[in-house]
């Protein structure tokens, strides 16, 4: 008879459930103590085996919290998923603030540091990149001619402290609804342009669409650069002349800011200056077990350097958002984030969606049964720091310590949020194989699972699956996440980086209707 603890972990001493740490066959017996189970069909690693009954209508807990309710009767034994759960909506105590802690910080004497590019508003890239930024859809295109110019060998010769030029596309900004919408899609374009990891930037618009260049550099001050800051240049195809004169005099107002931005050297900056992009994708059973408590080790480090840490995904916090609330600094704090589930749900019901329409089909072959259980395990990304502030989608992020940005649970527009409020560096975990890059932010990704670590090798950058394995802790595995996100500051390239990814995933929140 096998014991249980070496095959499964039990992750509460009050869950009636275990996760599978490798396939389990038909007619195994497993004993723990005096407790004996048979395993009733084969289960998968990282789903979860029942190892108490749970009678229909109960709660299933994991986590030690409620990730679903009994569909029928459940037998010690069983594959506890899908068929068998359901979700049903239940209270939560959201006792703002209970859990809060303040944050121990390092001296000041003990600090780190990583090398960084100093810009003139105070703030430290991690990158060193050019931008061309289009308004609008109908500008992309002119936008990639433009960047296209500035690529291969000879221009990495030639300017070696340039990471590179950048086209920043999209597709809306033309119909695009006055409002909110509007304002979103203003704040993530000039978040781009003031971004700490861009040295100058050139902004190409069509010239009769709604999301209008000008109406961008007025309502956030874009044309009226610091002292030492580059000099933006704002273009419109139609007041330009058509495609090709747009082209050569972007291209001209380019090659304009290489010789400042190559003459910007890296210099030893505080950690304190880092703001790290929390985001998971392609989650599985072991990412609330793995790669996410470990990257909420290596928050909560950055957090005692002063450092910033923002989670995302707000429908990825759903049924799992009092963990947040108890941390929040005041009740304000904690009310924003209840604010944000209400908002939600009323999105969900008025677009005839169900924010409980997750997880998706990668999520749930790998062992995620419902949206609670998959929210809890992605808010362990967010550490155990206090949480000092909740922020709208792509704001700018002011608030050092841990904070939380109201985004979509779709990987490409969440992060295109988190970076577009500033930050600079940015982790990924992920148990399916998710490939995602981030320019103008480097981002790292975290493998929850050996086994996918091993299969994808060239697209993963650290292997949390050492955790199940028996090798490594959850805090060994954070600290190493953390020494990577310091070296990757400094200019160490990420998988995703050294397989030229990056150009194609900004993606703007697209809010409202389109006409």
């Amino acid at each position: 008879m096998l014991k249980l603890d070496d095959l499964t972990l039990r992750l509460h001493p009050a869950d009636n459930v275990v996760v599978v740490k490798r396939p389990l066959k038909p007619g195994v017996e497993l004993e723990l103590g005096a407790l004996r189970i048979k395993v009733a069909k084969g289960i998968p690693p990282g789903h979860k085996l029942a190892v108490a009954e749970i009678a229909d209508g109960a709660p299933v807990t994991k986590y030690g919290q409620t990730i679903g309710f009994a569909r029928g009767r459940i037998l010690p034994g069983e594959h506890v998923h899908t068929p068998n759960v359901e979700l049903k909506d239940f209270g939560r105590d959201y006792a703002f603030g209970v859990d809060a802690r303040p944050v121990v910080h390092h001296p000041a004497s003990a600090m780190r540091h990583f090398q960084g590019f100093v810009r003139p508003t105070g703030k430290v890239g991690t990158r060193n990149y050019l931008g061309v930024i289009s308004s609008v859809n109908c500008s992309a295109g002119v936008s990639r001619y433009v960047a296209d110019r500035f690529r291969g060998s000879d221009f990495a010769r030639d300017f070696p402290c340039i990471d590179g030029v950048v086209p920043f596309t999209h597709k809306v900004g033309c119909g695009i609804q006055p409002g909110a919408p509007h304002e979103l899609l203003q704040r993530v374009t000039a978040g781009i342009a003031r971004h700490p990891n861009i040295a100058g930037y050139v902004m190409i618009g069509l010239g009769c669409e709604v999301n209008q260049v000008h109406l961008i550099a007025e309502a956030h001050k874009l044309s009226q650069p610091l002292p030492g800051e580059a000099a933006p240049t704002f273009l419109t195809i139609q007041n330009s002349g058509g495609v090709r004169k747009t082209v050569e005099a972007a291209a001209a107002a380019v090659a304009k800011l290489l010789p400042a931005a190559n003459a910007l050297k890296r210099t030893p900056q505080p950690v304190s200056k880092l703001i790290l992009a929390e985001n998971c994708g392609g989650s599985d059973g072991n990412s609330g077990i793995t790669a996410n408590p470990a990257l909420g080790v290596a928050s909560d480090e950055l957090v005692r350097y002063g450092g910033t840490s923002v989670l995302a995904e707000t429908p990825e916090i759903y049924g799992a958002e009092h963990l947040l609330t108890r941390r929040a600094v005041s009740p304000a704090v904690g009310q924003k984030i209840v604010d944000l589930i209400r908002w939600w749900e009323a999105y969900a019901r008025a677009n005839d969606g169900s924010i409980d329409n997750n997880p998706s089909y990668g999520n749930k072959e790998g062992g995620l049964t419902t949206i609670y259980e998959k929210s809890l395990g992605a808010v362990a990304k967010g550490g155990q720091s206090p949480l000092a502030a909740v922020y709208a989608y792509a704001e700018e992020i002011t608030t050092p310590g841990f904070g939380f940005m109201d985004t979509p649970g779709y990987d490409p527009v969440s992060m295109t949020g988190l970076v577009s409020g500033g930050c600079n560096i940015g982790v990924f975990t992920t148990g399916r194989g998710s490939v995602y890059g981030c320019k103008p932010a480097p981002c790292l990704k975290v493998a929850t699972n050996t086994a996918i670590y091993q299969h994808m090798i060239e697209d993963m950058d650290i292997n949390a699956g050492t955790i199940l394995d028996g090798t490594e802790t959850v805090e060994q595995v954070g600290m190493r996440i953390f020494e990577e996100i310091i070296a990757v500051a400094s200019g160490k390239k990420t998988k995703s980086e050294l397989a030229g990814l990056g150009d194609d995933e900004f993606a703007p929140w697209l809010l409202g209707a389109q006409f």
